[in-house]
């Protein structure tokens, strides 16, 4: 795997985890909150970008049940189940290359190795900002993602650039 996509997956790992961590510290009721004209709660988006099948597409080792965490513990331990759903994505990005076929929801769908790939890092990244843009609907400042960001994640890896 180039240096330039290992990095991307271990972003992404690092920046879930980050949010994991963040949502743990707050109050079990927050796991409810969702954003205005939206059904989807933290807690559900949580579970959701856990959940997501990427892995499974791409590994065939399985999915894992999971259900909505309403509580720090239950929030800690989908952190740890998703810590390796991102382990999964990053190993198989070592072979991006190839296509998929699964059943979607009326037909049989194709899909490149690649497109999954990158499907998966891009669909992290909109659940992080859903999940801090629900928080702040609620004036509530609790993930920065200008800390999450390339740049934050440089630094923790003390590369500094």
């Amino acid at each position: 795997m180039d240096l330039v996509t290992d990095r991307l997956f271990r972003h992404m790992a690092w920046a879930n985890q980050c949010v994991f961590d963040l949502v743990s510290q707050r109050p079990d009721a927050d796991l409810k909150l969702s954003a205005p004209n939206d059904d989807w709660s933290v807690g559900e988006i949580l579970e959701h970008l856990t959940a997501c099948r990427y892995a499974d597409l791409l590994d065939e080792l399985g999915m894992t049940d999971t259900q909505p965490p309403t509580k720090r513990e239950e929030v800690i331990a989908l952190g740890k189940l998703s810590a390796t759903f991102d382990a999964r994505l990053r190993k198989s990005a070592q072979n991006p290359i190839g296509f998929v076929e699964f059943d979607g929801e009326h037909r049989r769908i194709r899909r490149s190795r690649e497109t999954i790939l990158t499907q998966a890092i891009h669909h992290a990244t909109e659940h992080r900002a859903q999940i801090a843009g629900i928080f702040a609907c609620h004036q509530i400042r609790a993930i920065d993602l200008d800390e999450l960001d390339l740049w934050a994640f440089a630094n923790h890896e003390g590369l500094g650039d």
